[in-house]
């Protein structure tokens, strides 16, 4: 029979862990929906009414707009290097400006295309003008994911 024996300092690892995987959820919880929130206030219509209307133009919308999102979260908490309060103010900063980024991209998308973003999310079929949107959503992500490395 092997006894194991936990090192003296298991239980505060451990502790420090579930605290980290708490605060972090409960930070990035946050920064997403008010980065929805955001969205839905400077994109042209109601988008939250037209996603759960079952408008496909605007679930791909919202859809990129919170992946973005979440790919700026990971990142900032993954350069944290185990630092928990470093990681914490890195997340909620890099998040919100992401949040700014995203607003501003939309606005820029929408004069540079010329497409009409609040007719395309109304529509009530899919179409393609939807793809240059949400592309400008993840690529925005990535591009302040990688900077935040």
């Amino acid at each position: 029979m092997t006894i194991v024996a936990l090192g003296h300092d298991y239980w505060s690892v451990l502790g420090h862990g579930v605290a980290a995987i708490a605060l972090y959820a409960i930070i990035g919880l946050a920064l997403m929906v008010l980065g929805f929130y955001v969205l839905d206030w400077t994109t042209p219509g109601p988008l939250r009414t037209l996603v759960q209307a079952g408008r496909p133009n605007a679930a791909a919308v919202a859809a990129s707009g919170v992946a973005s999102l979440a790919f700026i979260v990971v990142l900032a908490i993954y350069s944290s290097s185990g630092d928990l309060v470093d990681g914490l103010i890195k997340t909620l900063v890099f998040g919100l400006l992401g949040i700014v980024a995203q607003a501003i991209s939309v606005r820029v998308v929408e004069l540079v295309t010329g497409i009409d973003i609040g007719a395309v999310l109304a529509k009530e079929q899919y179409t393609p003008e939807v793809l240059v949107v949400a592309a400008a959503h993840f690529g925005l992500g990535l591009i302040v994911a990688a900077a935040i490395l």
